[in-house]
């Protein structure tokens, strides 16, 4: 090998050597600023929901799943519920519980991979399987997670957004979609929300609950950037249970 072509391939090696350490940082800095500043369920209505004994708790390091302890419950009809990014999914349990104790539906919140939805590449079936007795499944999401829902949504029987907008086009779907969102929201924005609607399918429910934030969609403190609830989280809660427990038991 010529003096040149030893330079020319120092060169390349250092260069290629450049790029993958800036590579690595890059990846370092994503997980670590994933794991700090990350919203934490709320203590109080957290240990509300693990002392209910209409819910049955199970969890491990795919999901939390949710169910009806009621003999009289069908027990078929199921939500797949993604978390927001960077926020614990234990915050949701409260939000959701209502659906699992009074409308008798089977709820698995995921666990995002790196705490962000955007990074997890799990088809829906990883969480599906978790509970094999429910026949009809939507599959949903908070902020960020209604985004990554909707590019599961074909996978499912119905989609529906808590605060959240699809990033992906699903309007020739043809999937029954119930979209709730917040007026006081300062994140997914009603106008954001309304620029996004051509995304989905014509027949779409869009229901906005008058005096709920972002934060309102899950119990886990104000968040940055938000707008201020005049809408008491307790209230929003029971519209969300009452919205979303007719929306999908109303699913052939």
């Amino acid at each position: 090998m010529t003096g040149a072509g030893r330079r020319r391939r120092r060169l390349l090696w250092w260069i290629g050597g450049g790029l993958a350490g800036v590579l690595l940082l890059a990846a370092t800095g994503i997980v670590v600023w994933s794991q700090v500043g990350v919203y934490q369920a709320e203590a109080e209505p957290l240990a509300a929901v693990r002392a209910d004994p209409a819910i049955r708790l199970a969890e491990d390091g795919t999901a939390i799943v949710m169910s009806p302890t009621r003999a009289d419950t069908d027990a078929t009809r199921g939500l797949v519920f993604i978390p927001g990014a960077k926020v614990d999914p234990w915050a949701y349990a409260s939000t959701l519980s209502g659906l699992v104790a009074e409308d008798g539906l089977t709820v698995v919140i995921t666990r995002p991979w790196l705490n962000l939805a955007f990074f997890d590449p799990r088809p829906l079936s990883t969480f599906t399987d978790l509970a094999p007795g429910v026949q009809t499944w939507a599959v949903g999401g908070h902020s960020l997670g209604g985004v990554r829902a909707c590019s599961l949504a074909t996978d499912a029987d119905a989609l529906v957004l808590f605060a959240s907008y699809c990033a992906t086009d699903i309007s020739g779907s043809g999937l029954p979609v119930l979209s709730l969102a917040g007026s006081d929201d300062g994140l997914s924005t009603p106008q954001k929300i309304d620029d996004a609607r051509h995304l989905l399918p014509p027949g779409a429910t869009v229901v906005q609950i008058d005096g709920a934030s972002h934060a309102s969609f899950g119990a886990y403190g104000p968040q940055d950037g938000d707008g201020v609830p005049t809408l008491s989280r307790e209230k929003v809660t029971a519209e969300i249970t009452s919205s979303a427990g007719e929306f999908i038991a109303s699913l052939d």
